[in-house]
């Protein structure tokens, strides 16, 4: 029988379009191609593709067809990276839902129709497919079609088989498919929901992750294992250990090289710049790498939100405290003695993802949300990446079970020690306060099916997700039970608390202060003793970035003064916008320290409070009606708040469905000047749409505003 006889393959019918609207990825641009649509296909579902012949049709008994599905580069099917369907009849028999298989569904004169069903556990990213024809009585003859297209097969949230299952199908509407979001950034008290556009079905989306996936070493054999894929993600938005990452991360201030953080929009054009020049994108900060992997983790069929956690601590001896210290003159003490390797740091705020998934590596009820963590703070195993950490373990102290419990554990409930330096102590420093309640005040992520883009509706807070109540039982033996797991945290938490003695002091909380306005630290001191008491207190202003780090001093206060028994005093420093103004770095963040010295009885005490000095937000002005498919007037604008000229203005502007990345130039902005540019859209769908906007320059920054759209 010679090679002729064989049944010779003319072309591959994928379906591209009716598959991808029963596998939920008929969203993807990729699918949607007019030229050449890609298949994109969920694991644990069926699709249908149909074989033409250019020399025969299919004879049931005696031809034999087998399609290989192959992964990686060097494919073997006890590694789930190949996949083998035979076809030899119609007859339906009992399958394997664990393993690749077909059926013949039809055949006509020259073609076949085949249902082949992906196992739910396959790796994700790109498939290739082989078609061998051959005669069942003589299989060693064999001709091979290759089909020419890349294949896509994702995680899929809505089969209960997959790792990635969400029993809530409908939340997946916000956690898979939703495209624009927002994330909390800003001081507990002033943080406000910054739009972000995720952008996961743009056509950049998949081949940069695939990209990203290549470079990261990950086993391709790995890579239908979500723990595994979630953890190489939260290593590969970042670019800290030279692997090819997406995002370089910088805080100084100076983003003369590459894109300020503040100035993006959203995901797509970071993706984008990535995919097109194959190096890493300048710049991200943590709610630039969150919005990244949400990004990353919603494309690839990962259920994922953005996770904001306001007044976050950044622990880097694993002690579940942050310690401050302070000289003899109560003045903070740059560094940490006790360490050299780093020091304790808190953040405003700090931004990270969970992402859902079962935990066939833990016990069980430690599935559902886990914590990674993109921002290279801590290296863990030696490369910055951090979780999947099981909000459960979290929660409950459970320190030992993978990934970073412990890490994540400081991050949201770390008590705040302050120590004073004192030569008479063993550790050169004494304990003189322990606030059990200043991190984690507040987690914030947007709650589902809701987008408010002038307010805080959409905010949905999660605190009780990651700890037990303040104040309760519960919470101090979840933080013990961390502690039980850490040497070094024991230590810390052995040292014994100082009384606080007769003198009770209270530093007022300062939620925000809009740019041009005066605020003023205020320190409350009560007398409770039956003697006078003589008082040193020191109150000192800075200007921070986000991650706490100092930028310049404000304004300092020092003074003495003697305080009768049961007297009440109040000490203030008020501080103009003249003071302030030409201090201030992005975000507009303010610190504020507060120590006081009882001289009598060496009882000491220190605060801080930090607080946000906000921008007015960017008017997007739209018609009453907005046509599909036509181009439309828009209008942005807002008012210059300084008594200074504004130089090298921007705004950056996008839109799914309505517009790409767009960035206009405008003139310079004068001092307290309104500004207004337009800008067009033109809709390529109809419903409602958000468009977001972000406006810099080098005076000023980190102005946003978003809008919903509606096209008819």
């Amino acid at each position: 029988m010679g090679l002729r006889d064989l049944l010779n393959v003319e072309t591959i019918y994928l379906y591209v379009a009716q598959n991808a609207s029963l596998h939920k990825t008929d969203m993807f641009d990729l699918v949607n191609d007019p030229i050449e649509p890609t298949a994109i296909f969920r694991r644990g579902m069926k699709f249908t593709l149909a074989i033409r012949f250019t020399n025969a049709g299919f004879s049931e008994g005696y031809d034999r067809i087998c399609l290989r599905f192959d992964y990686g580069p060097t494919p073997n099917p006890l590694k789930s990276t190949r996949g083998v369907v035979n076809i030899t009849s119609s007859k339906v028999e009992d399958q394997d839902e664990k393993i690749w298989y077909g059926n013949l569904l039809a055949k006509g004169d020259d073609t076949v129709t085949v249902e082949v069903s992906i196992p739910p556990s396959v790796p994700v990213g790109i498939w290739r497919l082989q078609i061998e024809t051959s005669k069942i009585n003589s299989p060693e003859r064999k001709k091979t079609y290759t089909y020419p297209n890349d294949i896509y097969i994702l995680f899929n949230p809505w089969v209960c088989e997959d790792l990635v299952f969400m029993p809530e199908k409908r939340l997946l509407d916000e956690y898979v498919l939703q495209e624009v979001g927002k994330i909390w950034v800003g001081a507990y008290g002033s943080a406000k929901g910054r739009e972000w556009v995720f952008g996961q079905f743009n056509a950049c989306i998949l081949p940069a992750i695939m990209l990203m996936m290549d470079r990261s070493n990950l086993p391709h054999s790995s890579r239908g294992d979500p723990v595994k894929v979630s953890r190489m993600i939260s290593k590969m938005v970042n670019s800290n250990d030279e692997d090819g990452g997406i995002l370089i991360g910088d805080w100084s201030g100076d983003y003369s090289e590459g894109t300020a953080p503040s100035a993006w929009t959203g995901s797509v054009a970071i993706l984008q710049e990535y995919l097109d020049t194959q190096e890493p994108v300048p710049f991200g900060q943590c709610w630039v790498f969150a919005g990244v992997v949400t990004t990353v983790c919603r494309a690839l069929g990962i259920p994922s939100r953005v996770v904001s956690n306001l007044v976050s601590a950044h622990d880097t001896n694993s002690s579940l405290t942050i310690d401050k210290y302070y000289n003899k003159d109560d003045e903070p003490i740059e560094g940490d003695p006790n360490n050299p390797n780093g020091e304790d740091s808190i953040w405003n705020y700090h931004v990270w993802n969970d992402v859902w998934m079962a935990r066939p590596d833990l016990p069980s009820g430690y599935g559902g949300w886990q914590a990674i963590d993109a921002t290279p703070q801590e290296t863990s195993a030696n490369f910055y990446q951090c979780g999947p950490a099981s909000l459960e373990a979290i929660k409950q102290g459970a320190v030992c079970y993978n990934y970073d419990v412990e890490f994540m554990v400081s991050s949201v409930n770390a008590d705040v020690l302050r120590w004073k330096e004192d030569p008479h102590h063993v550790l050169g420093y004494a304990k003189i306060y322990c606030n059990k309640y200043h991190i984690g005040r507040m987690i914030l992520t947007k709650k589902p099916f809701i987008y408010d883009p002038n307010g805080d509706r959409d905010r949905e807070e999660i605190t009780s997700s990651y700890k037990q109540k303040e104040g309760t039982e519960a919470e101090r033996v979840s933080l013990y039970n961390a502690v039980r797991g850490s040497e070094i945290a024991k230590k810390f938490f052995a040292m014994p608390d100082r009384e606080m003695e007769d003198m009770e002091f209270e530093l007022k909380d300062i939620d925000k202060v809009m740019i041009g306005e005066t605020f003023e630290a205020i320190i409350t001191i009560k007398n409770k003793g039956k003697e006078v008491r003589h008082i040193g207190a020191v109150i000192t202003a800075y200007s921070v970035y986000y991650t706490g780090v100092k930028a310049h001093l404000i304004e300092k206060a020092k003074g003495d003064f003697s305080m009768p028994p049961g007297a009440v005093e109040t000490l203030k420093m008020t501080i103009p916008p003249a003071k302030y103004l030409d201090k201030l770095v992005e975000y507009g963040m303010v610190k504020l320290y507060a120590a006081v010295t009882v001289k009598e009885t060496r009882q000491t005490w220190a605060d801080e409070d930090d607080f946000q000095v906000l921008k007015p937000p960017i008017r997007i002005q739209i018609p009453a009606e907005i046509p599909l498919q036509k181009n439309t007037t828009i209008s942005l604008g807002f008012k210059n708040p300084l008594n200074m000229v504004l130089t090298k203005c921007k705004f950056y502007v996008h839109g799914p469905a309505l517009l790409k990345n767009y960035i206009l130039a405008c003139p310079d902005v004068q001092p307290q000047q309104n500004v207004s540019i337009a800008a067009g859209i033109s809709p390529r769908s109809l419903g409602e749409h958000v468009l977001v906007a972000t406006f810099h320059s080098s005076e000023l920054h980190d102005v946003t505003g978003s809008v919903k759209i509606h096209v008819y």
